[in-house]
């Protein structure tokens, strides 16, 4: 895993990271920081996706989880769910994907959760990001409103910025982050 996790944070410093010396970046959260992570150029590439469903599928095996699914909020989570998927197919350990939606459709079965889970399922919950945690708890939120039973919260980059990882471990959900802001600017003081 180590050589896949400096090529993952190659292509994310050459797709997905930006930095400034003065706080110019607006966030979700409304705070200003200096540093960006526009993560979808990483994963919804051909590489970084391979890399990313292979790295997370290895973190499952190595906690010993055994989950039915691995989803999250809408568009964060969608492509990090869909390359675990496959990457578990092709292990021959299948997880299935699914995705919350940040509103419920309007129409049809008006599904708050589309893909194969059912109520009664052990789900793993990825987000590609985490500043605050509020899109990582409001796909928890879903999940436990819709009987899934978590095992566990998965993010690729914590930003270490505005407690988002420690206001996720307040839900009693055990928390991994694959990378943080460090491993890209390794002097930043946050």
């Amino acid at each position: 895993m180590d050589n896949s996790k400096e090529r993952l944070i190659q292509i994310i410093r050459e797709r997905s990271f930006q930095y400034s010396n003065i706080p110019k970046f607006k966030l979700s959260s409304g705070a200003v920081s200096n540093f960006y992570f526009n993560m979808k150029k990483t994963t919804q590439s051909p590489e970084g996706m391979y890399i990313v469903g292979k790295i997370i599928f290895e973190k499952i095996k190595e906690l010993g989880l055994h989950p039915n699914a691995i989803g999250g909020l809408t568009l964060g989570a969608d492509p990090i769910a869909y390359a675990v998927a496959m990457h578990s197919q092709i292990a021959k350990e299948p997880i299935n994907a699914f995705v919350i939606r940040k509103e419920p459709k309007e129409h049809g079965l008006k599904l708050p959760i589309e893909g194969d889970v059912t109520a009664g399922d052990h789900v793993i919950i990825v987000d590609d990001v985490v500043t605050t945690g509020a899109s990582t708890i409001k796909a928890i939120n879903t999940a436990k409103e819709n009987n899934l039973i978590i095992d566990a919260v998965i993010i690729l980059v914590d930003r270490c910025e505005l407690n988002g990882r420690q206001n996720i471990e307040q839900l009693d959900y055990p928390v991994y982050c694959i990378l943080n802001v460090h491993d890209f600017v390794p002097t930043i003081s946050i």
